[in-house]
């Protein structure tokens, strides 16, 4: 396990989202690339036809499972493990990404695709910024701002040629930190605060839409990613979200509950807890990439209902 970086920053960093308005003044910047990360769960090319019907102007497509997980890369296997740093450093510097770029993701499911992809630049070291769009393609709309249906040409009719003014590069880390496999998880459990983003019903175990076997990780707190937001799907304000985290974490990360661990079931949706700790300004949830796709397919022991349950039946079966 590597641990995170930013929670070692004490300076404060820039905020992880941005307004609509924000990004409709932006528009047209030379420095400015948004990527549409549209994707619905078990109907592929879905979030593709939907860009095509109607996109922020400029945008550029990214799908979850093509562009931001590799099915044998790191997590698997979950169903949305990490893909090579410098292979997805080099898609995007194919959708037109250099250092400079100030990259802006939205979707349409309250954030919780377009926070991986922030977090995926975050974590890498992305110097031109990231940052989700607060309520998304929802928001967008509703403001009556433009849309488009034009696809933007290949990016190197969009990128300066190099040795001209605003050419570059682009340099990312050549390797994920802040993240946990699942045995040192399981070997840890107890002593990490592991949270939950999925829907409080598949946390109980009442359903699973996907994963082999109902239920959740033993020890796991329920803290679902859509609690985060208001009834707008908009972020809630930071003392809030801070309220929500330090109430979970039992008075926050310095409690004593050791290392907080951010999940879900593929490693996607955990990344909006990890927004919204950013914006409370609280140190960087680890992340647990293959989540519970990942402990579900391994056969590890599972829990049910609405208690977290303990780590005994994991050890016995260590």
């Amino acid at each position: 396990m590597s641990s995170p970086m930013a929670s070692q920053m004490s300076s404060p960093r820039p905020s992880p989202i941005i307004s609509v308005a924000e990004l409709a003044d932006r528009l047209g910047d030379p420095d400015l690339l948004v990527l549409d990360t549209r994707w619905y769960l078990g109907k592929p090319g879905e979030g593709r036809a939907a860009y095509l019907a109607g996109h922020i102007p400029g945008a550029i497509h990214l799908d979850l499972d093509a562009d931001l997980a590799d099915l044998a890369g790191y997590g698997a296997p979950g169903r949305h493990p990490l893909p090579d740093p410098g292979a997805f450093a080099a898609r995007l510097a194919a959708a037109g990404v250099i250092d400079e770029t100030f990259v802006v993701a939205y979707d349409d499911v309250g954030g919780w695709v377009a926070a991986r992809l922030w977090w995926m630049l975050d974590n890498l070291g992305h110097r031109g910024g990231v940052a989700v769009l607060d309520g998304g393609w929802t928001a967008w709309v509703a403001a009556g701002l433009p849309v488009t249906d034009l696809v933007p040409g290949p990016a190197a009719a969009r990128v300066p040629p190099a040795g001209t003014a605003g050419s570059g590069s682009l340099y990312l880390a050549d390797r994920w930190t802040g993240v946990i496999a699942r045995d040192e998880v399981a070997s840890r459990l107890g002593e990490l605060t592991l949270l939950d983003a999925r829907a409080a019903a598949r946390y109980r175990g009442e359903t699973e839409p996907i994963d082999p076997i109902a239920g959740h990780i033993p020890t796991a707190l329920s803290a679902p990613w859509d609690a985060n937001l208001d009834a707008d799907g908009r972020f809630l304000p930071a003392d809030e979200l801070r309220k929500r985290f330090e109430g979970l974490l039992g008075g926050g990360p310095a409690s004593g509950r050791g290392d907080v661990v951010t999940s879900c079931g593929s490693g996607t949706s955990a990344l909006h807890n990890s927004v919204a700790m950013r914006i409370a300004g609280l140190p960087d949830p680890i992340l647990y990439v293959g989540s519970y796709s990942d402990w579900s397919r391994s056969g590890m022991p599972v829990a049910t209902g609405p208690e977290p349950g303990d780590a005994s039946a994991v050890r016995a079966r260590g």
